[in-house]
């Protein structure tokens, strides 16, 4: 018999393209290797909010470290980790190929017997273009440069002739790259568009002429794209990213990151830059007994209907479920009503359907419209529960009683008010640091005054009922939008309409009033 000794696991290594900056740009190979890996060395010039979205889903135990030396030295580090069995891994802007110190690395990876692999990515230049709104026809000329010695003045003179090109480089050496141009014959008066932080959050495209353009981009620093030919001069309708409703404003967010999350992603969607600032805590009951007694009346049948009004009670029965051993199935016979969209998924996401979702507006009161009166022949079971937050209003268990429902209000969460946040956040708050604040609840009104104080009276108050909107008044703020369904995605959509307005009345004023208008925001700044 033949014995085989153990061998140590293969290690591997990958050179990957992040791509122009925008996390959402990294292709799903490059995600799923980058999430897979033991180490990762990346290049400076790859996003924080890149590595931040890498890093969440990455192994516990992956190192994360900047790439340092020469090109020899990181090819050290990579074969090194890969000789001890690791997965390694170089996260580079852009593409690995763009680089030329990265295909050295390759080159000296590739005269080993250690396996590798390249996974491209989108060009900075060619990316960033495109979220700039310059299209690149003809001679497609989009390169990332790292030395702009290297440049091919004359090849982008010809292309600047027959279409548009774009340059990724350092914000130091544009007066090189102009010099360049001018030198290879490009007229003086070719658009030029600068993009600096491309694909990110406060991308900005300025617009000018080759003769002029340093000048322009005064301020910008790190890598910024030049697109420079006639394409530049016609952008303005096909500047997506930059045009977008909610473009560069910082809306406060006062929820927890936990139900922050949906809204958020949409704010981001439309262009904003939202900021998480919890204002509620959410602890148990004082005391369990109420909540044990209504789980084991779950379970006993005592109960024709449990009515949900947040994700949070929601939560709190499903974990008192998890304490007894229980599960969906135990739901059996039980309906269930939802005041909103948004509790209704959570229920959803435990493996049940909601019998009863408002189709008109999701409060209180659109819940009790739809909420059929007890029939004892068609109801043999009179009793509904429902488990919410210590300080809900009364409506709801008035509403069910006077429909001859008899009702178990049952505390199964409290909530109290959250830590202030840090001084900066009180400060921008204060002094219109933000653009808007989106109230999704009256204790979110109430909490944020009390933790960090009123808003300022440029930023932009968005609530999502009339009960919210009613607090907000009574705390001296002025609602400006408010959604025809309160849901947190009409509540975003509601904002966005907003924005659009504010930007068409801007657009509509002749210069000299927009310089005076009480109109504020990013969007006024734009057109000042």
């Amino acid at each position: 018999m033949t014995t085989r000794t153990a061998r140590k696991p293969a290690g591997r290594i990958a050179f990957i393209g992040a791509g122009p900056g925008d996390p959402e740009l990294l292709t799903r190979r490059a995600y799923a290797a980058l999430t897979d890996a033991d180490q990762v060395v990346y290049d400076r010039g790859v996003p924080e909010s890149l590595l931040a979205a890498v890093r969440a889903d990455a192994k516990e135990d992956a190192q994360f470290s900047p790439a340092e030396g020469a090109p020899g030295d990181v090819a050290k580090v990579l074969l090194s980790a890969a000789k001890s069995g690791l997965a390694a891994v170089h996260l580079v802007a852009g593409d690995p190929f763009g680089h030329e110190s990265v295909v050295k690395e390759v080159q000296a990876v590739a005269r080993t017997a250690v396996h590798f692999e390249v996974i491209p990515g989108i060009g900075q230049a060619e990316g960033v273009a495109a979220y700039a709104g310059v299209p690149l026809p003809g001679v497609r000329i989009a390169a990332d440069v790292d030395d702009v010695t290297t440049l091919d003045f004359d090849a982008l003179a010809g292309a600047a002739q027959k279409g548009s090109f774009a340059v990724a480089v350092d914000a130091g050496d544009l007066a090189a790259v102009r010099d360049g141009l001018l030198a290879a014959g490009v007229e003086p008066g070719v658009p030029v568009g600068v993009t600096g932080d491309g694909t990110g959050e406060t991308q900005y495209t300025t617009t000018s002429t080759v003769d002029s353009f340093v000048a322009a981009a005064l301020g910008f620093t790190g890598r910024v794209v030049l697109t420079v030919g006639a394409e530049v001069a016609e952008r303005d309708p096909l500047s997506w990213w930059e045009n977008r409703p909610l473009y560069g404003w910082k809306v406060l967010v006062p929820r927890t990151k936990e139900q922050a999350g949906a809204m958020s992603a949409r704010l981001r969607a439309y262009g904003a830059i939202p900021c998480e600032v919890p204002t509620i805590a959410v602890e148990p009951p004082r005391t369990p007994a109420q909540m044990e007694r209504a789980v084991k009346g779950l379970v006993d049948g005592r109960y024709a209907w449990v009515v949900f009004t947040s994700v949070n009670a929601v939560r709190a029965v499903w974990e008192k479920f998890a304490e007894h051993g229980l599960d969906a199935r135990h739901f059996g016979g039980v309906k269930i009503a939802c005041i909103g969209e948004a509790t209704a998924e959570a229920v959803r996401a435990f493996g049940i359907q909601p019998e009863l979702i408002p189709a008109g507006e999701q409060s209180s009161e659109g819940l009790l419209a739809e909420f059929s009166p007890h029939d004892e022949i068609l109801d043999p079971v009179g009793r509904v529960l429902l488990p919410r937050a210590d300080i809900a209003t009364e409506t709801l268990a008035a509403g069910l009683i006077e429909r001859g429902w008899e009702v178990d209000d049952v505390t199964a969460y409290r909530t109290v008010r959250a830590a202030p946040p840090p001084a900066e956040i009180r400060d921008a708050i204060k002094s219109g640091g933000f653009d808007a604040v989106l109230f999704t609840s009256s204790s979110t009104v109430r909490n944020l005054v009390g933790i960090a104080g009123k808003p300022h009276a440029r930023t932009v108050v968005a609530v999502i009922g009339p009960k919210t909107a009613e607090t907000a008044i009574e705390f001296g703020l002025r609602v400006d939008t408010q959604p025809q369904n309160a849901s947190v995605p009409d509540l975003v959509e509601a904002l966005a309409e907003y924005a659009m307005e504010l930007r068409e009345k801007l657009a509509a004023m002749p210069a000299k009033q927009r310089r005076g208008s009480k109109v504020q925001g990013p969007t006024a700044l734009r057109f000042r």
